[in-house]
């Protein structure tokens, strides 16, 4: 497989792959679980519905059309927060729900601090100073962090439950790490190569 030249100079791809590592350090120094990190991956989902609804926000659209974009953003908001809501509950469900509480220790919030700069940084230099803002879909737009909901914690879930029935090996850890990282880069690339089009 060729590198894209451009590849190790991408700083929102860089920034990705930073943010991820931050929960090894998580699981090597701090004793997580398969629950803490498909926690932490779960909580990363109100990051990208935050610039999703920036990305809806600043789309160009014609004048009469704005109404129509508040509408989105509206419908976005309530119907997304409650598809998060919902999954949010089935991962307590399924995994440790009396550990909830305790879950957003100082470094679980670095940790989730870290995923959303990751987003940060991809929204400023993609959306907005690539230009990407002035092509984007609005309907696109709100659709695009369902599936990468989907696909994303489909893997994630079913690797964090096998990881969980086995006592949380420090190795299926790294692994279940591995797999996000893996599928948030090439979720990115296509998302970015989609734009272009």
């Amino acid at each position: 497989m060729k590198v894209p030249k451009n590849y190790l100079s991408n700083t929102p791809l860089l920034t990705l792959k930073a943010a991820n590592v931050v929960p090894l350090f998580g699981v090597i120094f701090r004793g997580w679980n398969a629950f803490n990190i498909v926690f932490l991956y779960w909580a990363e989902n109100f990051a990208v519905g935050f610039y999703s609804i920036l990305k809806i926000a600043f789309g160009r659209c014609r004048r009469d059309e704005f109404l129509g974009k508040v509408l989105v953003i509206l419908f976005f908001t309530i119907h997304y927060g409650l598809f998060t809501a919902v999954h949010g509950f089935l991962v307590l469900l399924l995994f440790e729900k009396e550990k909830a509480a305790s879950l957003m220790s100082p470094y679980m919030t670095g940790a989730l601090v870290a995923l959303f700069l990751s987003h940060g940084v991809s929204f400023v230099r993609n959306y907005l100073l690539k230009g990407e803002f002035a092509s984007a879909n609005l309907l696109k737009l709100m659709t695009i962090p369902y599936g990468r909901m989907v696909v994303m914690h489909t893997a994630i879930i079913a690797g964090g439950f096998l990881t969980m029935t086995l006592g949380s090996p420090l190795g299926l850890l790294v692994v279940l790490i591995a797999l996000k990282t893996v599928i948030d880069v090439k979720l990115h690339l296509w998302e970015h190569k989609k734009a272009k089009l």
